[in-house]
């Protein structure tokens, strides 16, 4: 069982969840619309205005099932799950690993110089497939200055230097990520990242994947005995997953901005599918929010073949996989962590 694409998205606002036996049932307007069973369940997402039962809560934190709260543009703001799973040594020896500086740059320069690889790999897909010739010029030549990048995030020296290393590489990708919309798109525009809150259409789009790209990759975390708030690039945090925050640097290009891409392309997502509200954040409207969140359960069907264990998989088992790959090197069965890298 592919337990990955096993997740609820909760969208609509005002919506209640609730327990019936062994299953969840979603509750709007006091009628019910949907009933699942817990145990097909690996995780739940409530977007916005969700309310949950507390006998819910108790249910799901005993069957292993996640469930995040996200504000109605993805922002994560908190988890309910139960106990970790997972070998405790493997948990003893990320704890070490992780207060050991040698170890912790290590593993951290492997996430940014695989994030850098592919980042720069979307470059150069963009430019293979772009009819424009200028903007072809531009982003060959773009990745050229980021392949520089990745043996600077290899041979890092200190942490400092390493998150040095990966802010100019991102502002390099940035500052060139229009040239992959193609010149039939109108209307959107991007300058820059903005984070909190996103500042335009393309930031909108960018930080809600990345926060489904960050519940994955906690359950990830949670279902190989990791913990999730641990990391090594990113440090810890309250409240923050900081290993699920490294994980999802390798796929960040590869997953979210093309699937970025690939909705305003092909005009699946369009100006008027965004509002912008008082403060200046831009949001997706609830309809165009869900139609992004099936975009991207079936981004993850896709198969590829992992780089390094040379089998076939889905996109969305990669997570997974990696953070199996990591949970083998912490335990000594590999001599480095292999970051995925898109070839």
């Amino acid at each position: 069982m592919k337990k990955h694409l096993n997740t609820l998205f909760v969208t609509t606002e005002g919506a209640y969840l609730k327990k019936d036996g062994q299953a969840v049932v979603v509750s709007i307007e006091k009628q019910n619309r949907l009933r699942l069973p817990l145990h097909n369940l690996d995780g739940i997402v409530c977007l916005g205005n969700i309310m949950c039962s507390p006998f819910l809560m108790a249910a799901c934190a005993k069957a292993g099932v996640t469930i995040s709260f996200l504000t109605q543009y993805g922002g994560f703001q908190a988890a309910v799950s139960g106990f970790t799973s997972g070998n405790v040594l493997l948990r003893r020896t990320q704890y070490r690993e992780a207060d050991n500086p040698k170890s912790t740059l290590e593993i951290a320069s492997q996430f940014v110089a695989a994030k850098i690889a592919n980042s720069r790999s979307v470059l150069l897909r963009a430019a293979r497939d772009t009819k424009n010739a200028a903007k072809r010029d531009q982003l060959k030549s773009t990745a050229r200055r980021m392949n520089f990048d990745v043996r600077l995030a290899r041979t890092a020296k200190t942490l400092d230097s390493l998150r040095g290393t990966e802010g100019e590489s991102a502002n390099t990708y940035f500052s060139v990520f229009s040239c992959m919309m193609s010149d039939h798109v109108d209307g959107f525009e991007f300058k820059h990242r903005s984070r909190r809150p996103p500042l335009d259409q393309i930031n909108a789009l960018m930080s809600f994947l990345y926060s489904m790209l960050t519940h994955d990759a906690r359950s990830a975390c949670e279902a190989t005995g990791l913990d999730s708030a641990v990391g090594f690039l990113h440090r810890d945090r309250p409240g923050r997953p900081s290993l699920a925050l490294d994980l999802i640097e390798e796929f960040r290009a590869f997953i979210a901005d093309r699937l970025v891409l690939s909705l305003i392309n092909r005009k699946q997502i369009q100006l008027k599918d965004f509002e912008v509200t008082q403060s200046g954040a831009v949001l997706l409207k609830d309809k165009p929010r869900k139609n992004v969140l099936a975009a991207y359960q079936k981004r993850k069907q896709d198969v590829i073949t992992h780089p390094f264990l040379n089998e076939k998989t889905t996109i969305g088992l990669l997570l997974h996989l990696q953070a199996r790959l990591l949970a083998r090197y912490l335990r000594g069965d590999i001599d480095a962590y292999p970051p995925f890298i898109w070839r």
